[in-house]
């Protein structure tokens, strides 16, 4: 099947032929023609499906006839984060280049007199956060009465970061005409009850549901020895000394690492830094403009290594990662089916290797369910360290025996005094290992 089969007029089919693509995904061979037919949409499908064009492209031929009014946006998309959002705007940008339809991307960390001027010129297609369009329609910058296209993405995320409350407090400002499209990556009762409240006999398509592990992608287990519980600085140590080795030995275009907290991100980031690798990270609670730059960069090859997580890289589209590593085993099946189906897209190979211990046995075991096979165990990097001057799988160096006490002059009085300045304060005997490793 090819793009001319779908129905889009052949100025959108010169937009799609410019940028290089021949066939629809099957997500879009499915969703384009219903969504040009007026049908509301349930669709289940992943990242990297080509789910953004399978609404944008439909929703830009519906919209080049018409004309949109002084802030009464002709159309509504919804989305979690500021990177999807963006993303979505840039999926206008391409496809639509040869239409005359004008956007308005409404999120946090950018302008409010900048958004505002936009939709005081009226917009066909308003792109928003929750949060930001919540406080856009407190302020009565914006009337969504005229709205004729409602688009939920991610709708699952939305879910996880508790917008749920706030997407329907915002579609309850929308007229009842209207048609409606909700995607997410997975389907938990929430978010069919979602549907069932938004929706009016909606088509709905499944594609590669979440238990589908890419085939082009090479999963490794990689075991990081270590017993203590309470000592998670010490097991933290070791899987970065591990990452590093990873990071030297293997041919890498492009990687994203996963942590599963935001400052564990910022610290193994650092660490990278240190060690002369190209890193930077990518977490929502950086500013927008950091962001956005962080963004650029990685897409631009100026950095190849990206440190970040879950939420943050959710909806982002990078071409060509060759790798992803789980430095934390992620807590729920779902997101590692997410993060690894980065790599092995377009027809290329990839990796993915998951640093683990003992207490990560029934995460595991639950992700083997979910993606139906056994993540085996890496030989290259499982082997014993044996090398003393190989730096991974080494224990942090124990304190020197404290040297016995010296009659204390009123000089080194003074010199006792300057050195314990000179100790973190408020950390008592422990420095972090950032600081130090």
């Amino acid at each position: 099947m090819n793009f001319s089969d779908l129905g889009l007029s052949d100025e959108l089919l010169r937009a799609v032929a410019d940028s290089g693509y021949l066939e629809p995904t099957p997500i879009q061979a499915d969703a384009i023609p219903l969504i040009l037919m007026g049908r509301d949409i349930l669709g289940c499908a992943q990242t990297g499906t080509g789910k953004t064009a399978s609404f944008t492209l439909p929703m830009i031929d519906i919209l080049s006839s018409g004309r949109a009014r002084a802030r009464m946006p002709r159309t509504l998309i919804i989305a979690p984060t500021r990177e999807l959002a963006t993303q979505v705007g840039d999926c206008f940008d391409t496809y639509g280049k040869y239409s005359k339809l004008t956007k308005a991307l409404i999120i946090g960390g950018e302008s409010f007199d900048e958004q505002y001027k936009t939709l005081d010129k009226g917009v066909d297609v308003l792109i928003a956060t929750p949060g930001r369009i919540l406080d856009v329609l407190a302020r009565g910058k914006v009337l969504l009465n005229d709205v004729k296209i409602l688009v939920i993405d991610e709708a699952d995320r939305m879910l996880d970061m508790g917008f749920i409350p706030d997407v329907e407090k915002i579609v309850s400002y929308l007229g009842k005409i209207r048609q409606t499209l909700m995607f997410s990556a997975t389907m938990p009762e929430e978010i069919r009850a979602l549907a069932d409240n938004f929706l009016l006999n909606p088509k709905e398509i499944s594609i590669n549901p979440p238990s589908t592990a890419g085939k082009n992608i090479d999963h490794r287990l990689i075991k990081i020895n270590h017993k203590d519980k309470k000592d998670s600085e010490s097991l933290n140590w070791k899987k970065r000394k591990k990452l590093r080795q990873i990071l030297s030995k293997e041919d890498i275009s492009n990687v994203l690492i996963f942590c599963n907290r935001k400052r564990v991100v910022e610290i193994v980031n650092k660490s990278l830094l240190k060690h002369g690798f190209n890193s930077s990270c990518l977490h929502g609670d950086m500013p927008q403009n950091q962001r956005t730059e962080t963004m650029r960069t990685f897409k631009s090859e100026n950095i190849n290594i990206l440190v970040c997580s879950d939420v943050a890289a959710r909806g982002l589209d990078i071409d060509d990662i060759s790798h992803v590593i789980n430095f934390d085993v992620p807590l729920h099946p779902e997101d590692y089916v997410h993060r690894i189906g980065r790599t092995g897209r377009a027809g290329k190979s990839g990796k993915a290797f998951t640093l683990y211990w003992g207490e990560d046995d029934q995460l595991l075991s639950k992700i083997s369910s979910t993606i139906g096979k056994q993540i085996p165990l890496s030989e290259l990097y499982n082997k014993d360290e044996t090398n003393k001057d190989s730096d991974v799988g080494l224990e942090p160096r124990k304190k020197p025996a404290q040297p016995k006490k010296k009659k204390t002059t009123k000089s080194n009085k003074n010199q006792n005094r300057i050195v314990k300045e000179e100790t973190p304060t408020g950390l008592g005997d422990h420095i972090p290992a950032f600081l130090i490793k």
